[in-house]
Parts: C-alpha cells; sequence; structure tokens
C-alpha cells in the first residue's frame, strides 16, 4: 500500500505517466529530477488550480465531496456521500416529521418563515453589490462551479432510484480521472486527495465550498472553552467526558448517528425545523443573536446543532447538515453530460451549399477590405490598433456592423495579409502574402483564413469593450489575447461535429454541455448571491432569528456571462460568417477542418487538415464569371462571381450598389470619369462593355460614357503654383463668376490660361466638386494618367497565438521525459554500493575524509564524493563487468546532477557510457565527475 503520492507514482506503468504529463504539461516544464520532485510539483498550489479548473463537472463535484470527507475516505463513503446513504433517508423523514409538528404547534411563527429569504428562494443580487460586514460575509471562492438553480428549501426529496444508478455508474469514472490527474491517489479503501486540493476546496469562512458545507464540530468548536463543551454534552443528553478532545468525539459521533439525531430532533420546540432548513444546503453561516437568541435558535445553540462563529453569527456543523441532507454533499449531482438536444434537421447538401455561398462572402469580404486599405489604409493608434472612427469607416464601407468589421479585420491580420507598415507616419496596408493569396483558388484561399482563425488566440468579440483600467479595446490593438479562445472554438465544432451530419443545435444548448465540461473556468466571475440578508418578516418569527448571511458559489451573474461562455458565443457566430458552419450545423468542409492526423509532425497537421477541407469545399464553389448583363438603367448585373480581371476593370468602372447572390454595379459619370483618369480611352470603355456583357450595350450607357469622355480633359490643369488652361475661353470666364471658385483665388493671365494660388490637386478635387471634368497634365503638356498606387508593407509574418500554459509535449517528448524521470528516481532510490575508500587513507585525515565521504555516498542521500583515483577505479571496473555506476556530475556551467550509467570505455580521462537519464551515449570528461558508487545488484 503507498503511503505517499510518489510511491504510488513509482507503482504506475510509463504509458500512465505520460498520461498524466499530457494532462498537466505544466509538470514537465522543466522535466522533474525523479519521481518525488514530480509528487511534488503535482502538489503545488497552482498546478493543483490549473488541474481542478479541467475538470467537468461530476469529477469536480467528486473532489468537492473528497474534501469535506474524512481522509483517508473508503469508496463507499464517497459513494454515499454524492447518493445519499441508505438509513440516513428514514432518519431524516422522521427529522422532518417533527420539524412539521413543531411547525404546527407554532403555525403562526412557522406562517413568517415563507417571508425570509433563504438560499434557495433569494432574488438574484447585483454582481457589485457588496456584502456589508454586518449583513453577509465575503463567500467569493476561487473555484466556484456554476451549478442550476436550487429548489427551496423544504422540498428537497431524496434522488430518485435512476439518479443513484447514474451516479454509482459514473463514479468510478470520476475517481478514474482524478487519479490519473494525480489530484487522488491511494486504494478503494484509502482514498486521498492532495492536500493542496483539499485546502482549495474544502469550505472555510472566507471561501465557502459549492457543497453549501460549513465546518465540522471539531473544526467550529476549535476556540471554545471546555466547560462550554462539557454544557453542550449536557444539552444534547450526552455523559460529560475528561477532556475537551472526547467531548468533541463524543458530540460528533451523536450528529452522525441517524437514530440518535432524529430522536434529538423529536423534541425540538416550534421553529427549530425552520431554522435549520434555512441553512441546510447553504450558505452554513447565519446571522443571529448568540447572547441573547431566541427560545429555537437557543434551544439549537445548546445542543451543539448550532454553533456560534461570533457575537452575531451562527453556523451549522457540517455533521448536522448531512444528516439533514440525507448524507448528500450536493443538492443536485451532474454526473451525465447535458444532452446536445433538441436539434435542427437540415438537408446536409443545403447546409454545405449555404456555407459555401457564405464562404464565397467571406472572400469577397476580405478583398473588398483589403482593395480599400492598400491605397489609403487607416493610421495606427499610438497605443496601437485601429481608431474608433476608422473602425466606423470600415463598416460603412462594408455594410456591416462594426462588431463585424472587427472579425474581417482580425481575421485578415490573423492569415498574415495584413499589417503595419512601420513607417514615421505608420499605417495599416496589406501585405506582400496578400498578392500570393490573391493568386490562389478561392478554396485554397478560404482554407488559409479558416486555418488562421481556428487557432487564434486574438479575440475580436472583446473590440469595444473595456479593459481592467478602464481603456476602450480597440481593433487590432493591445491586450485582444485570450489564451482559451482557441480550445473553446474547436470544442464548439467538436460538439457539433457528434451531431449527425445537417443537425444543428441552438448556442444554449452548447453553452449548457460547456459549462459542464469545463465548470470552474471563470473563477472569479461574480457568482449570484444564495440569500438577500434583511429580509423582512413577521416580528417575533422563529425562521426569521436567523437569516443566511453569505453566498454559494454557483452561479454566475444573469447580467454578465463568464469568458468562455463569451468566446463560445462568438465562435458560433464567427463559425456561420466563415462557412465553417451552414444554418447552424456544421458543414462537410468544416468537419475536414477538425480532423487529426497523429501520423503527422503537429506542424503539419493542420495543414493536412485545410487542404482536405478546401478540396471539399472546391465542387461546392460557383464558377468565375466571364460576363455580366448591362441594364438600361445605368446598372450591370453579376449572376455570381466575376473573373478577377473582370471584377478589378469594373469595379474602377461602376460602383457597387448591392450585394447578395448577385451584385448590382451602377455606372455614374464619376464613376466613369475614374476609369478615365486611370487611363482608359472612350472606345477602350465602350470595348470592354460589348465585350464581356450578355446583353447588347445599353444606349443611355452609351451616351454616358461619350458624353464624359468629351468633357473629360478639356481643362488642363498644371503647376505654377498651378495654372488652368482651356482652349474654350467661355468656360474659363464661366469658372470665374463662379462664386464657389473664390476659394482657389483664380486670376487671367491669358484668354485661355487662369493661374490659382492652390496646388494643383486642390485645385483638381474643387473643380470636379464644381461638376466640371478637369484633368491634370505634365511639363510637356501629356495627361497624367492617376492611379492609386497600391502600398504593401515589408514581409510581415502572423501575430503568434499566444497559448495557455505550456504547450502539450508530443508522444516522443513524453517517452523521453518519462525516461529521464524514471532514471532520475532510479538513481536517487537505488541501493548503492559503498564506494572503495583510498589506499593512502589509512591512518591520515585525508583517509578518515574519504571515509566520511564514502559514507555519505552510500548513504544515498547526496551526490557520491570519492578521490579520482577511485572514481576511476569504479569505472574500469564497471566497464569490464557490464554494470551500471551512480555518479555526482557537474556540467561547464557548474550545476550538479546525478546520473545512473553503464560505462563502455575509460580512456584518455574521458568516460564514454550509457546514459540512463538521457537515453543515449555520451562522453564525459572524468574531472567533473565528483564521485562514483556502483548500484546494489537488486536496484539493476
Amino acid at each position: 500500500m503507498p503511503r505517499t503520492l510518489a510511491e504510488e507514482l513509482r507503482t504506475r506503468p510509463d504509458d500512465a505517466l505520460a498520461a498524466l504529463l499530457r494532462a498537466r504539461p505544466d509538470l514537465l516544464s522543466p522535466v522533474p529530477n525523479d519521481l518525488t520532485q514530480l509528487a511534488t510539483r503535482a502538489g503545488t498550489r497552482a498546478s493543483v488550480v490549473r488541474a481542478v479548473e479541467r475538470l467537468d463537472r461530476f469529477a469536480l463535484q467528486t473532489a468537492e465531496a473528497l474534501a469535506v470527507a474524512p481522509d483517508p475516505c473508503p469508496y463507499e463513503t464517497l459513494r454515499d456521500l454524492l447518493t445519499g446513504d441508505e438509513g440516513a433517508e428514514e432518519a431524516a423523514g422522521q427529522g422532518e416529521e417533527a420539524g412539521g409538528q413543531g411547525d404546527a404547534r407554532g403555525a403562526g411563527e412557522a406562517d413568517g418563515a415563507g417571508d425570509v429569504q433563504g438560499p434557495g428562494n433569494a432574488s438574484p443580487v447585483e454582481p457589485a453589490a457588496p456584502v456589508g460586514p454586518t449583513s453577509g460575509i465575503e463567500a467569493a471562492s476561487p473555484l466556484s462551479p456554476a451549478t442550476p438553480t436550487s429548489p427551496p428549501p423544504g422540498t428537497d426529496a431524496a434522488l430518485g432510484a435512476e439518479e443513484r444508478a447514474a451516479i454509482a455508474a459514473e463514479l468510478p469514472r470520476a475517481v478514474a480521472t482524478l487519479r490519473d490527474q494525480a489530484l487522488v491517489w491511494g486504494g478503494d479503501d484509502r482514498l486521498r486527495l492532495v492536500r493542496t486540493a483539499r485546502e482549495l476546496l474544502a469550505p472555510s469562512p472566507t471561501s465557502p465550498s459549492p457543497t453549501g458545507l460549513g465546518p465540522t464540530v471539531q473544526e467550529a468548536t476549535s476556540g471554545m472553552s471546555p466547560g462550554r463543551l462539557q454544557e453542550l454534552l449536557a444539552g444534547a443528553g450526552l455523559p460529560p467526558t475528561h477532556d475537551p478532545v472526547t467531548a468533541v468525539a463524543a458530540l460528533a459521533g451523536l450528529f452522525r448517528d441517524r437514530a440518535r439525531m432524529a430522536a434529538l430532533l423529536d423534541g425540538a420546540p416550534a421553529g427549530a425545523a425552520g431554522v435549520l432548513s434555512k441553512l441546510t444546503w447553504g450558505p452554513p453561516y447565519g446571522e443571529a443573536s448568540v447572547a441573547s437568541p431566541t427560545p429555537p435558535v437557543g434551544w439549537l445553540l445548546d445542543r451543539g446543532l448550532l454553533l456560534p462563529s461570533g457575537p452575531r453569527n451562527v453556523v451549522l456543523p457540517r455533521e448536522v447538515a448531512l444528516h439533514l441532507r440525507r448524507g448528500r454533499a450536493h443538492r443536485a449531482p451532474e454526473p451525465l453530460a447535458p444532452p446536445l438536444s433538441p436539434t435542427t434537421e437540415h438537408d446536409p447538401q443545403a447546409v454545405d451549399n449555404t456555407a459555401a455561398g457564405q464562404t464565397f462572402t467571406a472572400l469577397a469580404t476580405v478583398e473588398e477590405l483589403l482593395g480599400q486599405w492598400e491605397s489609403a489604409g487607416p493610421p495606427v493608434l499610438r497605443a496601437g490598433g485601429l481608431s474608433v472612427r476608422d473602425l466606423k469607416r470600415a463598416a460603412v464601407a462594408l455594410d456591416v456592423a462594426e462588431p463585424v468589421a472587427a472579425f474581417w479585420i482580425e481575421l485578415a491580420y490573423a492569415a498574415g495579409l495584413l499589417a503595419s507598415d512601420g513607417e514615421t507616419d505608420e499605417r495599416y496596408a496589406p501585405t506582400p502574402a496578400y498578392d500570393d493569396w490573391l493568386r490562389l483558388p478561392a478554396e485554397e484561399r478560404w482554407a488559409r483564413l479558416a486555418a488562421a482563425w481556428l487557432p487564434a488566440t486574438r479575440t475580436a468579440g472583446l473590440v469595444g469593450g473595456r479593459d481592467n483600467r478602464g481603456r476602450t479595446l480597440a481593433a487590432l490593438g493591445p491586450d485582444l489575447d485570450r489564451s482559451p479562445a482557441p480550445e473553446v472554438r474547436r470544442r464548439v465544432l467538436e460538439l457539433l461535429a457528434t451531431l449527425p451530419p445537417g443537425a444543428a443545435a441552438a448556442p444554449d444548448v452548447v453553452l449548457t454541455r460547456l459549462r459542464w465540461e469545463r465548470p470552474t473556468s471563470h473563477r472569479g466571475a461574480p457568482a449570484a448571491a444564495g440569500a438577500v440578508p434583511g429580509a423582512s418578516s413577521p416580528s417575533g418569527s422563529a425562521a426569521s432569528a436567523v437569516s443566511p448571511i453569505g453566498s454559494i458559489p454557483g452561479a454566475t451573474s444573469p447580467t454578465r456571462e463568464d469568458l468562455r461562455s463569451r468566446l463560445a458565443r462568438w465562435a458560433v457566430a464567427e463559425a456561420e460568417m466563415l462557412g465553417i458552419t451552414g444554418r447552424g450545423a456544421l458543414s462537410s468542409h468544416g468537419r475536414a477542418l477538425l480532423e487529426r492526423h497523429p501520423d503527422e509532425p503537429p506542424a503539419a497537421r493542420s495543414d493536412i487538415a485545410s487542404a482536405h477541407a478546401a478540396r471539399l469545399l472546391a465542387p461546392l464553389l460557383p464558377e468565375p464569371l466571364d460576363h455580366v448583363l448591362l441594364q438600361a438603367d445605368l446598372t450591370a448585373v453579376a449572376p455570381g462571381p466575376l473573373e478577377r480581371p473582370l471584377a478589378e476593370t469594373l469595379g474602377i468602372l461602376a460602383n457597387v450598389e448591392s450585394k447578395g447572390g448577385a451584385t448590382v454595379y451602377r455606372f455614374t459619370p464619376e464613376s466613369v470619369r475614374r476609369a478615365l483618369d486611370a487611363g482608359r480611352t472612350a472606345d477602350d470603355v465602350h470595348t470592354f462593355l460589348a465585350a464581356h456583357s450578355r446583353t447588347p450595350v445599353p444606349q443611355p450607357l452609351t451616351y454616358l460614357v461619350n458624353d464624359v469622355a468629351r468633357k473629360h480633359g478639356r481643362l488642363r490643369i498644371g503647376t505654377a503654383s498651378a495654372y488652368l488652361r482651356c482652349d474654350d475661353d467661355a468656360l474659363l470666364a464661366e469658372i470665374l463668376a463662379d462664386r464657389r471658385s473664390a476659394g482657389l483665388r483664380l486670376r487671367r493671365l491669358a484668354p485661355t490660361v487662369l493661374a490659382a494660388q492652390a496646388p494643383p490637386d486642390t485645385l483638381l478635387e474643387g473643380l470636379r466638386a464644381m461638376g466640371y471634368a478637369p484633368a491634370a497634365e505634365s511639363a510637356e503638356g501629356d495627361v497624367l494618367v492617376s492611379r492609386p498606387e497600391a502600398q504593401r508593407t515589408p514581409p510581415r509574418t502572423p501575430p503568434v497565438p499566444v497559448p495557455e500554459g505550456p504547450p502539450v509535449a508530443d508522444g516522443t517528448l513524453l517517452g523521453a521525459a518519462v525516461r529521464a524521470i524514471r532514471a532520475g528516481d532510479l538513481a536517487a532510490t537505488a541501493p548503492h554500493k559503498p564506494a572503495a575508500a583510498s589506499g593512502a587513507e589509512a591512518g591520515s585525515d585525508a583517509g578518515s575524509g574519504s571515509e566520511a565521504r564514502s559514507g555519505a555516498a552510500a548513504g544515498g542521500d547526496r551526490l557520491p564524493r570519492t578521490t579520482s583515483a577511485d572514481t576511476l577505479a569504479t569505472m574500469q571496473a564497471a566497464a569490464l563487468t557490464g554494470s551500471n555506476v551512480w555518479i555526482g556530475y557537474v556540467n561547464a556551467n557548474g550545476a550538479a546532477t546525478q546520473r545512473v550509467i553503464a560505462p563502455v570505455r575509460v580512456e584518455g580521462g574521458f568516460v564514454t557510457a550509457y546514459d540512463h537519464t538521457a537515453d543515449e551515449v555520451r562522453t564525459y570528461p572524468l574531472h567533473r565527475i565528483t564521485g562514483a558508487a556502483e548500484l546494489a545488484e537488486d536496484a539493476t
């Protein structure tokens, strides 16, 4: 029978140790020297908190039950704490009957009990409302799982047969989970929760347990005088004892005895049962006057059924609460995961088609966003990120809401398509990778976006919120990384993947399941109060003599969700926008995105899954079209996605009017002039329209192009500061007479030339605003073609996700770590032969020192210390016999370690040996070996 966790770890096979290191990767950083160090590290508070946070609800409830159980705890006792013991039901029923009779005797007082808000019928309290020192006790537990709303006190019943059977069936799995994570050790007859986990989960006045249980009788009476303890024994009808220890034991034994407790409660006065019922399921602390209690409270205090915890506070001992609860630690155990139901069934093909249509929209949105920013990207804020004004402009340009625009911006950034240019006047612009991305087929472009979204820790849903210092979180800014985001996204998709193809579950159903799987991940989230102190009740009511104070951790605030819940909701919405899901169901290419390929290197797994998803998506995407439908109302309809050259030219020649399954473009004088400014002629425009229209070019569109082309370039602007020339002096006279030209400060130099004191670009924009179509010209008089210059940043790498704790090691690293730990444990625990004594030690002080060092080495508690001659002799003998040697070794950095080696060759001041710790052959300089000792035969 193992006596410590380290001893039990030594009995585990290698695959069990590898599973422990995989489940708790923080234990592997750095690799422990031996199993004792591994057990010590597994019991540290930070590591235990991280492990407890990853437990599902029933495993956590099992750990909480162990925290309030005796240590060690037999398996049967643990099962009874979760199901309720058989004998408790009849005794508790008798107690309730006695309480009912007492209430009948004091009907007027019992009626007042309903007016007091207890832990089950309390109205929710605003999370920000503090609990004052006179009205309650702070009850913010660091590990408070979300639990369903409990029924009111007094209506609780024993668990049904099916519920008890489900708990009994799932309990072995929960215990095995705790064992695998090294949170529980020992046999089924002596289950032990690691000390740190017990301290973390056991109830205390400042950190109540989700079980709602209070301290034990021993803990609650720790500061009580021996005389008061004897008074409690007398009040409970127990014989006196000789010391406080036996007095406490006798009182606790009475409370654990169902029959004697039922008999004791039979004599309770009116209202006592109502007082106990308010504290039974927690919180166990109540507010009542200890110096001058009401008769029911005084009767309970005299018998130790309530114990004082302060001048005006009382507490219900744990043993009493367990009797009233029929032996159960939790009011509502949840052994089974909530099912993903109800579901909505869709045709799988319709789901795939809907998702494919959304992927096309996603690609078009990202292209449109980066196409606008490649010529005039928004500036970078001094603190980093995108300003609120620029985010609104992007949302208007994309015709989406601001949170949706923030998602597309962050997605482009995560995919490495967008970054800051790093210039003095820093702006955001597409990266060179954007050009490579544009050349890919549509399905591969989508796969790049999806593969970037799934592991990203940057969370677009936080944009617009505030950080801990009250600062607004900006898109592309700092402080948007949330480490749980990748895990939540993948888990949401994995849950949808468990449904049949075409089946969709509501987001709330998925959230309920996630909260069962990880109930403690929102540590620090405000908990709903379990009672409202100071609730009014009729004067003299016995039940109102005790008001429950504090709150039971277990429910999140109704006005604020925890982080994981918000991440899950955002994941559902983002997956739909990205085309991974369609109509709420996972698409076929979305399922392929989740595939894992264990035979491939970890870095290549996501690439393989993305490539498979792209292959499944390709047949669902429409082929790009090479034509549009021109209409007489100066619009062009693109009935599907257009080929890239056609889309780019049409985007210059016309403005997008509406999007959807078909895109509508509208031709305006400004859009046609934009094409002419880009260097195209009227003949080029006519040829383009005739070549790409399936319908005849409408006459109004022909007239529009010709009219704009006839006016385009009649006015020429050059550099004086700026000048304006035109062969039509009447047109120049018209401009001079126009009041709108006053700001340009024009004056006539010649009949066909005007000079301006405004720069050429200002003059150009001013005349265009007045309705003219000027053209800029060079010093030689040639028309300048104004094409917006596409900006690109220097090569940039995508942002690196911020992991949640140490990364999970792969199989190769886990195997090497287990071998190293085993070898180090062998070196630390194996018995060693006494080191050979130096021949010169006899009769000399040096000999005495060498003998002392040999004795220290034989003890096995410290690194061996031997002389150089003894070390050489031990190595040579081990090389001849093939035995293992325990050595102390100091590396080049001065770090001392112990190793188990098998010497193969000793020559030239070096020993070549197989190092069991490193699992490889190494060469060690003899002068760095501090000592050597052979292992005993039974250790090898």
